[in-house]
């Protein structure tokens, strides 16, 4: 992870001077050549674009290259524009950090010991919906059925929480879920909200979300592909990818390109989506059991050898993909990839290895 982050550690100056931009593309090229990477990468440093460029094949099949313009699923990314959506509720007077989940879930076990900040920083206990035996157990047998909120809920129904609410930390999907779902009872669609006061005001024309299952359809996203035998060959699973993505709700679901993934994260960043004292919220990690920051609301605290940064990754059976700010040092990176990299294997590893590469390099 070294070179790349300490290449963005640079002065602009320096890096213009000599060509950074053209050194860190042909390295990525050399890497995807390499190592089989596809997928995206933007790097900005300073308001400058650095690199932004498509690597690989988005369809191995018909041999169509990635290009910077291909939206990608983004995954657990989608967690940002929630925690967004719900604070900007806040901020409206429409909802508390202090009410109950028993608010708007009567019947949830411990909803009452449950707050809107616990969902927020991974503090609730809440079980976690896709690691249920069940619900894990009925994609496998009917990968191409979508799910719903409910049938994720029902299959954690009648479970303990996983600890005492407030005690710890936790990264657990159902909580964004939850998030989602509160959000739908609020405005009537959470989806719209974000889109009117996400996406319009900070001109994301080429991202994608939506309530319903069919929000995807005539996009022509690149192919997903997973390492199904762990043997290094990429097998086509983009009819399950997709079905995934259209079916999760608040914890994934959004569909965008580099461009966009950057200017939404500068947007928020830069004080355009919430107050001064949101983004104070929005920034005030919880610690993990070594004392260490975590997580804020929708947002990873990452400890690059020192050097603070702020995000979030995404990970699923035919993508991944990853957004960081680096205040410091004034600088974005998005990268994303149409392999999927939620099972480990040795195709996942090349991909990881490239973009830990990238990472390193942008420090140098």
């Amino acid at each position: 992870m070294k070179k790349i982050f300490l290449f963005l550690l640079l002065p602009l100056s320096l890096v213009a001077q000599k060509n950074y931009p053209q050194l860190l593309d042909q390295y990525m090229q050399a890497q995807a050549d390499i190592r089989g990477f596809s997928g995206t990468v933007l790097v900005m440093k300073q308001n400058k674009v650095l690199l932004r460029k498509g690597y690989g094949l988005a369809d191995r099949e018909w041999n169509i290259p990635n290009t910077p313009d291909a939206k990608f699923r983004i995954g657990s990314i989608t967690k940002q524009f929630t925690a967004t959506c719900i604070l900007q509720l806040i901020e409206a007077g429409k909802l508390s950090l202090d009410d109950k989940l028993s608010k708007f879930y009567p019947d949830f076990p411990k909803g009452d010991s449950v707050t809107i900040h616990m969902l927020l920083n991974h503090t609730s206990g809440v079980p976690e919906y896709n690691s249920n035996a069940s619900f894990v157990s009925g994609a496998i047998l009917h990968p191409l059925k979508n799910f719903t909120p409910a049938d994720c809920l029902e299959s954690i129904a009648g479970q303990e929480l996983q600890f005492t609410p407030g005690s710890k930390y936790a990264y657990t999907n159902t909580n964004y879920l939850l998030l989602s779902l509160i959000g739908d009872a609020i405005t009537g669609n959470h989806a719209d909200f974000i889109k009117k006061n996400i996406f319009k005001p900070l001109g994301l024309d080429n991202t994608f979300y939506g309530n319903d299952h069919g929000y995807l359809k005539g996009l022509n996203l690149p192919e997903s592909y997973w390492d199904v035998f762990n043997n290094g060959v990429a097998v086509n699973i983009t009819p399950f990818q997709q079905m995934t993505a259209v079916s999760s709700k608040g914890d994934d679901g959004i569909v965008c390109t580099t461009t966009d993934a950057i200017k939404y994260l500068k947007g928020l960043m830069e004080g355009k989506l919430l107050s001064a004292e949101s983004m104070k919220l929005l920034l005030d990690f919880v610690k993990d059991e070594k004392g260490q920051n975590k997580y804020g609301m929708g947002m990873f605290y990452f400890d690059l050898g020192g050097v603070a940064a702020y995000g979030h990754g995404g990970g699923g059976v035919g993508a991944g993909c990853g957004l960081m700010y680096i205040p410091s040092h004034k600088t974005y990176v998005f990268f994303s990839t149409n392999l999927g990299v939620l099972i480990e294997s040795e195709l996942v590893k090349k991909a990881g290895g490239l973009r830990d590469a990238v990472l390193a390099t942008v420090l140098q």
